[in-house]
């Protein structure tokens, strides 16, 4: 049995979507609020972490949160696992060229964890999403982006991509033991790329405006900010190009060319 675990965010969805037009009777999604057919696991909940039956978990990082708490969640969910003898743990993970970014120690924790565990592992090294790009640099009203990204640019990467790779990995695990993949990008998009596909202009603003941009509006929780900032810093530095990374399976998982990045993006953009 393969069973999906932290399926509620748009990578999850993604992958239960997929998974269930394939219609088979093998895979499980786990989720903290399950639907008819759906199992209940919560990583904060041990009684919950039950995985005696699994032959493959998918591990969806649970990244949203401070990183102690993204730490003892995946700790909890990784020993649960090893305590029922999975036979496969495949785990989302951050692009290796994002150790600058905050959120990236929460992730190469887990990557250790597994590597020192008594399981049999694969990463999925995911880099940034396109869709995510289109969330931290869309077009003000009147088409221009102000995002801090600086003369940098990023490997997005569409989301549905990086799905379809998770479920080409999960559903025939075997020939990818032990593997870390690297999955970003083939065009690296800068300011004037996305302006440019907007119809816009693209007028970069500063770290320190967009801080008080973030913090004025009060959408965004605590840990969110620096998260959002070293994101920006890192892109802006050139950090996230692509160019670090020097192998990206992503067209080799996929078995075909990736989907345009410019492209998820403007789409997101009009959404």
């Amino acid at each position: 049995m393969l069973l999906i675990t932290g399926a509620t965010g748009a990578l999850g969805t993604l992958i239960t979507t997929e998974l269930t037009a394939r219609a088979t009777d093998d895979v499980v999604i786990g989720t903290r609020s399950p639907g008819p057919g759906q199992r209940r696991v919560d990583f904060d909940d041990p009684s919950s972490l039950d995985f005696t039956d699994v032959d493959t978990l998918l591990v969806i990082s649970a990244g949203a949160a401070e990183d102690d708490v993204v730490i003892a969640r995946h700790d909890a969910v990784i020993s649960a696992a090893e305590k029922a003898g999975v036979g496969h743990v495949v785990y989302t993970s951050l692009s290796g060229d994002g150790d600058h970014l905050t959120y990236a120690l929460a992730h190469r924790w887990t990557e250790r964890r597994l590597r020192r565990s008594s399981l049999t592992w694969t990463v999925l090294r995911n880099g940034l999403y396109a869709e995510f790009l289109a969330a931290i640099a869309a077009p003000g009203p009147d088409g221009t982006i102000a995002a801090p990204l600086g003369a940098g640019r990023l490997a997005a990467v569409a989301r549905e991509d990086l799905a379809e790779v998770a479920v080409r990995v999960a559903t025939d695990p075997a020939p990818h033991a032990g593997r870390t993949y690297e999955l970003v990008g083939e065009e690296a998009l800068g300011g004037a790329e996305l302006a440019a596909t907007t119809g816009g202009s693209y007028e970069p603003g500063t770290l320190e405006a967009t801080r008080a941009a973030v913090t004025a509006a009060d959408e965004a929780l605590p840990f969110q900010i620096p998260m959002l900032l070293s994101t920006y810093s890192a892109i802006a530095g050139g950090f996230l190009d692509g160019t670090s990374i020097a192998d990206n399976a992503l067209r080799t998982l996929l078995g075909r060319a990736p989907r345009s990045a410019l492209e998820v993006y403007a789409a997101a953009t009009r959404s």
